[in-house]
């Protein structure tokens, strides 16, 4: 597992941002061969969006030919509400960048048959050939997606009941009323994050320092979803210097020694 350590946010929305252009454009994709994209929501993304629209504003990139998969979405609440994973998208992403609209999959939390909706969800993601990045965010308690802490490490796309601790938290987003929340959403699983080809999980500042603790220096947990990122054969946590205030020193000092190494620069030797 690769561990990236930038200085601030906006450094590692930077890193990120340029990690995923450069696959994209390695990979020269075409209609009939697009390059599988799989994407968060939340907070921890919204940078590295903000640096990718302006890589397609300087002509850097094109997602002309790369089909995306969000990770999830609420049960119950309509497509166009502020608050929905398809109006996040579509408004911070989507709608300043040249994806087509066809391109675009998100679960449908409105569909008559969520369970069909999540198979099929899985069975689109087989057909075009697995995902080759899976971007991702992670909760304060570890989560990936909603793969709530106690989630099974080989689940797949299904329909999950959110813990009272995401319920309030979400609840700033719904005017500090958690009557609002949605109680459940329809989610990708542990398992079909693992399935994509590589993995690049983002997590900044203090509030995730505990599950930056966990997934590096802790043993893999269904308590903490996200360490099931050490046992994939390609995975990126790209993190900034808030989020590793809870690691050992040594620990630090090791990934961010690797990294200089990789980039041909020999650490002083003191």
């Amino acid at each position: 597992m690769r561990i990236v350590i930038q200085p601030n946010y906006r450094a590692l929305s930077k890193w990120v941002a340029n990690y995923v252009a450069d696959k994209i454009n390695k990979a020269r994709p075409t209609k009939d061969k697009p390059f599988v994209l799989g994407l968060p929501t939340g907070s921890s993304p919204l940078g590295t969006y903000e640096e990718l629209i302006q890589l397609y504003k300087e002509e850097q990139v094109s997602l002309q030919n790369v089909v995306t998969f969000n990770m999830d979405e609420y049960v119950g609440i309509s497509e166009d509400h502020p608050e929905s994973y398809h109006y996040f998208m579509w408004h911070n992403f989507f709608n300043h960048i040249d994806i087509p609209r066809e391109n675009v999959n998100i679960l449908n939390g409105n569909a008559a048959d969520l369970e069909k909706e999540c198979n099929d969800y899985e069975e689109k993601i087989k057909a075009i050939g697995g995902i080759d990045l899976f971007l991702g965010g992670i909760g304060p308690d570890g989560h990936i997606a909603f793969n709530e802490p106690g989630s099974s490490l080989s689940s797949h796309t299904r329909v999950k009941t959110l813990s009272y601790d995401t319920i309030l938290a979400n609840s700033r987003f719904f005017d500090n009323d958690i009557k609002q929340v949605p109680k459940t959403a329809l989610t990708v699983g542990v398992g079909t994050v693992m399935d994509a080809a590589e993995v690049l999980i983002i997590i900044s500042g203090f509030s995730k320092a505990r599950a930056l603790r966990q997934v590096v220096e802790g043993g893999i947990s269904h308590m903490w979803t996200v360490s099931m990122m050490q046992m994939h054969q390609k995975a990126i946590i790209a993190c900034d210097d808030h989020a590793t205030m809870e690691l050992q020193v040594e620990t630090v000092k090791y990934f961010k020694d690797i990294e200089k190494i990789a980039g041909n620069i020999i650490p002083d030797l003191e």
